[in-house]
């Protein structure tokens, strides 16, 4: 997919003070162009930055080049969820749900500032279900075992309804309680990617790579890639080259081999959001089997409710995929059973659809029976390791396995990993009602910002939380190049309320207009390009 930015000159691009700076980090790598990286890592989402952050805290030169920008796809389109699988309990993986819930715990630990506890209910309504999910909780319980957030128990029908107040009281014998994690995603990507830039690694966006360089043994020894914004072509030399692209997974491993088999089996995930007043709960509602056998949640997120997900099968992948108005329904007609006072279509703020990169048999890419969300770690034979599967919750799992890999195949020499207590920021506040406690330390920074200009501190919009103040620091500090980058992924704006999120465009295009230096010409087309964009949201 080509990427326009029009009446952007590259080095009109940041003026940025501190923090991320894409100006600085290209032309560091234009001048160290014969600098031989230990890893170059291809694909800016969840499992790739979170490689690159495993890479460079071991000390290693490490390099992450994304095509558009930082969490653009599947990281920023999840359920929200820091969870152990619950439904995977029910089929049998107990290795996985483990294995996620110990990697809960220290998602939890390490990013306090971005991670919540969240309590869920189960509503249930035969004696057979209280039953079951009972015990199915206790045991979920014991998996988790001193990473526990909360012990599950069952509660009666009186209890439940005073949690959920809008759950469908007809046929309810009452509610099984239990704990998982929730969390913004996207901004846990770009605490990783400050992360890994402290450590001294490289991140770039809008960065794609386009070949792979190899030498006369077919080995592969570096990358081809084209900055975007000024069409510069780069020739990159490292050591070992990671393909961690998710979804586009297999595009990659076409640059390696064309005739490389399939090993991604592409999955829609569609969520809807909501205003609070349906739920007006700080419970969230698991539903774990649908009419056709799904998982839905009904959660609690930023002062929204987010309901979802489905699970259609794709055969083609896109990096802006788009609801099926049969996923909408559902999850539509799906609430309406629960709930007292059913959301309609009119009533969505807003609807995100996002790819699983599920791991498929190569041999079998067709079959659904091995699709799984597990990772796979895979070797070519010219040297291209590739990471595909998994999930946001194993995310630093995937990476140390990654990284370890590499090790033990020669590509690296060996180094410990210490991401397990490896913090994404420093966070000495503690107070998690203030809302700018999703910046870390840095919502000083912030508030230094509103106490210099006053008028900065008033929110763009009454219906959205966001101020001209963390717009600015956004801009300053995050490595934005379009509306789009700050309303869908650095802000919250697109998921929360699009058709808001719409018409406040031209002031977010006029603020970074005035603090990059752009002209009229740019917020016009920018302001057009993201009004499109929202159509696919609403």
């Amino acid at each position: 997919m080509n990427f326009v930015f029009p009446g952007i000159s590259p080095y009109n691009y940041c003026k940025i003070r501190s923090g991320m700076n894409r100006q600085k980090f290209v032309e560091e790598l234009k001048k160290q162009s014969g600098i031989i990286w230990d890893i170059i890592v291809i694909g800016g989402g969840a499992t790739g930055l979170g490689v690159a952050v495993d890479g460079a805290s071991r000390g290693y030169k490490t390099l992450l080049l994304e095509q558009s920008d930082f969490a653009k796809g599947t990281s920023s389109r999840s359920t929200k969820l820091v969870h152990g699988g619950v439904r995977y309990m029910a089929q049998g993986d107990l290795l996985l749900v483990m294995e996620a819930l110990h990697e809960r715990g220290t998602m939890l630990k390490n990013a306090p500032h971005l991670t919540f506890n969240q309590e869920f209910v189960i509503p249930v309504y035969t004696l057979w279900d209280t039953i079951m999910y009972t015990v199915g909780l206790k045991f979920y319980d014991l998996l988790a075992g001193r990473l526990s957030m909360g012990k599950s128990y069952f509660i009666n029908r009186e209890k439940t309804l005073s949690r959920l107040p809008l759950l469908q009281p007809e046929g309810l014998k009452g509610g099984v309680v239990y704990h998982d994690g929730q969390f913004d995603d996207s901004r846990m990507a770009f605490a990783l990617a400050q992360s890994c830039v402290d450590k001294g690694g490289m991140v770039l966006n809008y960065f794609k790579v386009t070949g792979l360089l190899k030498n006369e043994n077919g080995k592969i020894y570096g990358i081809r890639a084209k900055d975007i914004a000024s069409g510069d072509e780069f020739n990159l030399k490292a050591s070992l080259v990671i393909n961690a692209t998710g979804v586009f997974a297999d595009e990659v491993a076409r640059l390696d081999n064309p005739e490389s088999k399939p090993t991604i089996k592409p999955s829609q995930g569609v969520h809807i959001v909501i205003n609070k007043s349906f739920l007006q709960s700080d419970s969230a509602i698991m539903i774990p089997q649908t009419d056709d056998g799904r998982v839905l949640f009904a959660i609690p997120w930023y002062n929204e409710v987010v309901i979802g997900t489905t699970d259609t099968q794709l055969d083609t992948i896109n990096i802006e995929p788009v609801a099926l108005e049969k996923e909408i329904n559902f999850i539509l007609k799906t609430a309406e059973k629960y709930l007292v006072k059913p959301p309609r279509r009119e009533d969505i703020l807003s609807i995100f659809a996002g790819l699983r990169p599920l791991a498929a048999n190569p041999d079998n890419p067709a079959s659904t029976k091995e699709v799984s969300r597990r990772h796979k770690i895979n070797l070519s034979s010219s040297g291209l390791l590739t990471i595909i599967g998994g999930k946001w919750t194993t995310y630093r799992r995937m990476a140390e396995e990654t990284i370890d890999r590499a090790i033990k195949a020669g590509f690296l020499d060996g180094k410990k990993c210490i991401t397990s207590n490896l913090k994404l920021t420093t966070f000495t506040r503690t107070n998690s009602s203030d809302r700018l406690h999703i910046y870390g330390d840095h919502s000083i920074d912030i508030e230094k910002i509103i106490t210099e200009n006053p008028d900065l501190g008033m929110t763009i919009d009454p219906r959205l939380p966001y101020t001209r103040a963390e717009i600015l620091w956004i801009c300053r500090n995050e490595m934005p190049f379009t509306i789009e980058d700050i309303l869908a992924r650095r802000t919250r704006a697109l998921f929360l309320n699009a058709r808001a999120s719409a018409e406040i465009a031209a002031k977010v295009a006029d603020l970074m207009a005035e603090e990059f230096g752009y002209d009229l010409k740019w917020q016009k087309e920018q302001v057009e390009s993201y009004k499109g964009l929202v159509k696919n949201y609403i």
